[in-house]
């Protein structure tokens, strides 16, 4: 029984070993015919390598199709933490997930986008799966950052592209260097295209992807990395036993050794040789051999790829330099650097063979596939996470503030913009976004130059402007670039400074009723100009008032019964006041000619109250009169019948129109104040045209010191109310704290342009403190002459404040200098403001108060049709 059992363990034996032999045998065999037919391996791995990639890039593709863009802008005044800008990278990660199941993981990124091609300095979009949008539209930066969808860039082809991918070289497991938040990080990016030129085809794009870590890569990365640590360290222990035994060796064999043993007193020490212990291998510290990739927590791999394009040659290659050097910013033992290999002065990278295929592919379906070593903490990308920010001085560029062509009625100069590579142009903004503009600076500084300058261009493009200048010293400065044939008939010129021993002077009316004013908003605007000029109120002056009121409110009547009648010769003026307060027989004939034209509470005021009141109560209403009559210069102005100045003619046609008062005394201020409050009456009778029909007109008040003494009230009332009626008003001031507080508020609150040049640290502060500051009091105050700081709206945002120089006319203007034809244009201006010489108009005014008196006494004719000048008797 036994001898059976065991002859079939035998037998059971036996036929194990052949078996195993045989599978052995067969193993061998197909390793042989492996071996003789490897191609057909190699063939079949080929296959289903190219299988397997094939349907992975369909996949990617298909989920790549799905993916949503923001774009990101922030405001002048965004400035993150650490911690927000972190959050946001922890968002990006999680968002890079939010893909489906079966999307491979070169689809699972979010991508940012910054690009520079014209329309901005640096625009800033994130691209992501698009069930990632809830998550990325909330970002934890606050209002300071706006987020909206945005729309796929599609790109003209350029001549000339050059890409390239960047890769992290050095120590794998060091940061990159700890870019502080001020200066801003993105800087240096910035600083590269700020030279961009948008008509040369520029464009430049970094595109950073952002992928969560697969655990299984960092795993087998952290092996590798620690057993390499290992490895050296059994290397260095190794080195430093065999440096250990050799100076043990040459020690003991010197002769010093020796001698010392020969003399020494202890037995068996010349014995033998010492034994040298050799040193252990330290311990590796994981936490040292992996470094960043120690920990689990915000590790992300990253793709960084570059394309730069040019319809010019080189210029491409020249802004790739830039970005690469951009990026050295960021290096410390690890650094960014460009992929590829540089052979002699050839480079095989991203824009060659056999890698051009798959940048383009990952550039276009926004697929990443990271290099190896591409492993970033959040914390490394700290200065690409979020857009520019306060501390990042950006570029003003073609697409942000527009460049000025001489003669295009839509732009409006501003001055000379310096860009960073050194290229001037006439920058401008938009007439219609540019309603008010305050000038600020030191006496000589430029600023009226600049105004000029604006305005001479402004008038060549067809626009009507009127330029008051109580000094009067911008009139020859600007009339050899406003001397050409087709502009003569639109310049008038009203001088008041009675230059010369028989000047010509303009008329003006302003009670005159021939221009087909409303009688009420006439009579309030002189009521309104005294008060202003005078410091008149109801609680200060009432009674001075009341009695002006009525006086003005006959004297229109008469006027315009004399225009119903035919005769606007016989129009009273603003000096027939005296004689309807004085003259008994000429108000009871004036007042008997408006009997069916005023109001029953007027007359019986005349009637009843007027008589009763003392002498004295006249002399606060009839001196600023008399002074106006003293001066023969505004006696011929103020005394005509039929003026001939009429602003709101003026801004209808478009003509430009030079007003020099003649001073600031306490006459010429009452004088200003007229002509501002008929201009704001003239500009608020706008409001019966069509907004589409009023043509746009442009005041420019030189010296708002002067002219806000006379009509503070006034000026500030066109700075709150002008823009409704297409009216855009132009000041300069030495100093902004010398304007009255209603005008200084309402001239900074509406500034759609706020300008400085030079000047003391304690005048230019109010300007400096509506820019936060930035820059500050002390570098405006050591700017050089006619550099000016200037802040302004384009297309609906605020540029600047930015550093401009102002134009000198003999520069910007040299081509329309037309010296020779200065005479003919002082001609044309005095022919079109129709000034007479002075002694002509004094004799006529001097008759008119007979002339309205004979008026009065005539029989006035019934049904008489209204009358009107023509427009060869108006310079509007």
């Amino acid at each position: 029984m036994d001898s059976a059992a065991l002859y079939l363990t035998d037998r059971a034996n036996d036929t194990a070993a052949g078996q195993v032999l045989s599978l052995v045998s067969g193993l061998i065999d197909t390793a042989d015919w492996l071996y003789d037919h490897w191609y057909l391996l190699a063939l079949a791995i080929a296959v289903c390598w190219g299988v397997g990639e094939l349907v992975v890039r369909r996949l990617a593709a298909r989920a790549s199709a799905e993916r949503m863009a923001l774009e990101l802008v922030s405001t002048r005044h965004f400035d993150p933490s650490l911690e927000e800008i972190f959050r946001r990278g922890v968002q990006l990660a999680r968002a890079s997930t939010a893909m489906p199941w079966w999307a491979p993981r070169r689809a699972k990124a979010v991508q940012i986008r910054l690009r520079a091609d014209g329309s901005a300095p640096l625009r800033y979009r994130i691209e992501g799966p698009a069930g990632g949008e809830r998550l990325l539209s909330i970002t934890p930066f606050g209002p300071d950052v706006t987020v909206h969808r945005a729309r796929p860039i599609v790109d003209e082809s350029r001549t000339h592209t050059v890409r390239a991918e960047f890769i992290l070289r050095g120590k794998l497991t060091s940061p990159l260097r700890e870019v502080p938040l001020s200066p801003d990080p993105l800087q240096p990016l910035v600083d590269a295209v700020s030279d961009l030129r948008a008509e040369l085809g520029d464009l430049a794009e970094i595109r950073l992807d952002i992928q969560r870590a697969p655990k299984w890569a960092l795993r087998a990365r952290r092996l590798q990395l620690m057993g390499a640590a290992r490895r050296s360290e059994r290397r260095e222990a190794q080195r430093a036993a065999r440096w250990l035994r050799q100076d043990a060796s040459g020690i003991e064999d010197s002769l010093g050794w020796q001698l010392q043993q020969l003399l020494t007193d202890k037995p068996g020490s010349g014995s033998g040789r010492r034994l040298v212990m050799p040193p252990v291998p330290r311990r590796v510290e994981p936490a040292e051999a992996l470094g960043k990739l120690a920990e689990d927590d915000h590790l992300v791999r990253v793709q960084l790829l570059v394309m730069c394009a040019s319809n010019t040659e080189g210029r491409g290659q020249a802004r790739l330099a830039q970005l690469q050097a951009a990026f050295d910013v960021f290096g410390g033992r690890s650094r960014w650097a460009m992929r590829g290999w540089r052979l002699g002065p050839w480079r095989i990278g991203a824009d060659h063979w056999p890698t051009r295929h798959g940048f383009e592919r990952r550039w276009n379906l926004g697929h990443c596939q990271p290099p190896r070593a591409n492993w970033v903490r959040l914390e490394e990308l700290t200065g690409l996470l979020k857009p520019p920010t306060v501390n990042c001085r950006l570029p003003v560029l073609a697409g942000d503030l527009p460049t000025f062509t001489f003669g295009e009625s839509e732009l409006l100069l501003q001055g000379i913009y310096r860009g960073p590579d050194g290229r001037e142009r006439l920058v401008a903004t938009y007439a219609e976004e540019t309603l008010f503009e305050v000038g600020v600076g030191k006496a000589g500084g430029g600023k009226t130059e600049r105004a000029l300058a604006q305005a001479i261009g402004w008038g060549h493009a067809g626009g009507g402007l009127i330029f008051v200048d109580p000094h009067r010293d911008s009139w020859p400065r600007a009339i050899p670039f406003l001397a050409h044939d087709h502009l003569m008939p639109r310049i008038a010129l009203v001088d008041l400074n009675g230059l010369g021993p028989n000047p010509r002077v303009s008329s003006w009316n302003p009670l005159g009723m021939h221009h087909g004013q409303a009688a009420h908003e006439v009579v309030e605007a002189i009521t309104d100009a005294y008060a202003s000029a005078l410091a008149w109120d109801d609680a200060t002056a009432p009674r001075a008032l009341t009695i002006l009121t009525a006086a003005l409110t006959v004297l229109v009547a008469i006027n315009e019964a004399a225009c119903q009648a035919g005769r606007p010769e016989d129009q009273a003026t603003i000096f027939h006041v005296r004689a309807l307060i004085t003259d008994a027989a000429f108000r009871k004939g004036a007042l008997a000619a408006v009997a069916g034209r005023v109001d029953e509470e007027t007359l019986a005021w005349w009637q009843s109250v007027f008589p009763t009141l003392p002498p004295d109560a006249f002399a606060v209403v009839l001196n600023p009169i008399a002074r106006l009559a003293a001066n023969p210069v505004t006696r011929a102005f103020l005394g005509q019948p039929v003026g001939v100045y009429n602003i709101r003619a003026a801004m209808d046609s478009r003509m430009i129109v030079w007003v020099c008062p003649g001073g600031n005394g306490p006459t010429d201020r009452l004088l200003t104040a007229l002509l501002a409050r008929d201009l704001l009456r003239a500009a608020r009778s706008r409001r019966c045209t069509p907004e589409e029909k009023r043509v746009a007109f442009r005041p420019y008040f030189d010296e708002l010191i002067t002219l806000t003494g006379a009509a503070p009230e006034t000026i500030a009332s066109m700075f709150e109310d002008l823009r409704k009626y297409r009216c855009h008003i132009h000041g300069m001031t030495q100093l902004l704290s010398r304007l009255p507080t209603p005008v200084r508020l309402s001239l900074v609150q509406n500034a759609s342009t706020l300008a400085t040049t030079a000047g003391s640290k304690s005048a230019i502060a109010p300007i400096t403190a509506e820019w936060g500051d930035n820059p500050s009091p002390d570098r405006v105050a050591t700017m050089e002459r006619f550099e000016h700081y200037v802040s302004l709206n384009v297309r609906g945002r605020r540029v600047g404040p930015i550093q401009l120089r102002g134009p000198r006319l003999d520069d910007v203007f040299a081509a329309q200098a037309r010296p020779q034809q200065v005479p003919a244009l002082e001609r044309a201006a005095l022919a079109n403001a129709q000034a007479l010489p002075l002694d002509q108009l004094t004799n006529q005014a001097a008759k008119q108060l007979g002339r309205v008196a004979a008026f009065l006494g005539a029989p006035s004719p019934a049904g008489a049709a209204a009358v009107r000048l023509s427009k060869e008797k108006e310079f509007g």
